[in-house]
């Protein structure tokens, strides 16, 4: 399907939500966010991009509303991954907890922050498809034209994890002029010796067979489980991700699962120009050190950066060590450009 030129936004919802504010300038501890005291209201709104005649949902958070003569705000672009759709990938709230908000916590450091779901999940039309790889980049490119009538900006930050990062990555391969800074975490490039992987690759003709795949709460517990460390978890995490995620039913794409099990690689890495950091937890079960450093070193740019994310495993945004994935992102996204020799 073909991206529609210009993208129809909705109505936006204003709504203040009170958070702990313990994000806002520095790192602190989810533990420290929850004891703060101080609220601190969020502005949020949603639109619609159009992928021909299919709808696709889009999210936005900042810490104002959008004025017409206001300061433009670094932007950054959240894709969600193979099993879950956007707000329970990035704006989950957790009962009890710390923040798990990756909008709240980016808004708080001055971004103007977006995600999406891609075709097929959460509020987003389905085009019947199974939503691979090729599909995201497409569901990006029909997301772009929103983003840019919003904030008057052609280039912009992203940020993709699991197969969210190889959808950004091969979206970066595709559409260069749009990208600024990208994020890769949990990513996978061959996948050659990744436990995970391998236990896909059992399932690839049904996998071909259908263009989604089940989905269900014992589904969604087995991501917290499957890298052999549970305990890097709360466990009211994923029982807040089935609360979110039930209601749009039990399957979801098949899309992202079979080109990870047969297709690999979809992404060139000579042709990703932009600054990259690759963030990887050490238990990560979807890539191991070796496939990973073997697509950073073919990276063009200089501009880019390796990190093992000490006693975390493939959710590094939801484990309880988050914080650390939140502080090597701020402080790629801000780095300073380099100077020409």
């Amino acid at each position: 399907m073909t991206d529609h030129p210009v993208a129809r936004r909705t109505v936006i919802k204003s709504a203040g939500l009170s958070i702990g504010a313990g994000l806002a300038s520095g790192i602190t501890s989810a533990h420290a966010q929850t004891a703060a005291a101080a609220a601190q209201e969020i502005w949020s709104g949603e639109y619609w991009a159009h992928k021909g005649n299919v709808k696709l949902a889009m999210y936005r958070k900042r810490l104002t509303a959008p004025a017409a003569n206001a300061p433009q705000q670094p932007v950054l672009f959240l894709v969600h991954g193979s099993s879950n759709a956007a707000r329970s990938s990035y704006d989950l709230t957790v009962p009890g907890s710390g923040e798990y908000s990756m909008m709240n916590v980016f808004a708080r450091y001055g971004y103007d922050v977006w995600t999406m779901d891609h075709d097929g999940y959460g509020k987003s039309d389905s085009s019947g498809n199974n939503s691979d790889i090729a599909s995201g980049v497409e569901d990006l490119k029909a997301a772009m034209p929103v983003v840019t009538q919003e904030t008057g900006q052609q280039r912009i930050h992203f940020y993709g994890t699991s197969s969210g990062g190889i959808r950004t990555a091969a979206y970066a391969q595709a559409q260069p002029e749009h990208v600024d800074r990208l994020v890769l975490c949990a990513f996978t490039y061959k996948g050659e010796g990744a436990a995970e992987i391998q236990r896909r690759q059992k399932n690839i003709e049904a996998l071909r067979a259908n263009p989604r795949r089940k989905r269900d709460a014992n589904m969604i517990r087995s991501i917290f489980t499957r890298d052999g460390h549970p305990g890097i978890y709360e466990s009211a995490v994923p029982e807040a991700i089935i609360a979110a995620e039930m209601k749009f039913g039990d399957t979801i794409p098949s899309g992202t699962y079979l080109d990870m099990a047969a297709n690999l690689p979809v992404v060139d890495p000579t042709k990703v120009m932009c600054p990259v950091l690759m963030a990887r937890g050490e238990w990560d079960g979807n890539s191991t050190n070796d496939d990973l450093l073997d697509f950073f070193r073919q990276l063009p740019n200089g501009d880019r950066q390796f990190v093992i994310l000490p006693q975390t495993a493939h959710s590094a945004g939801f484990s309880k060590n988050r914080d650390l994935l939140w502080y090597v992102m701020k402080n790629f996204l801000a780095a300073p450009a380099p100077m020409a020799s």
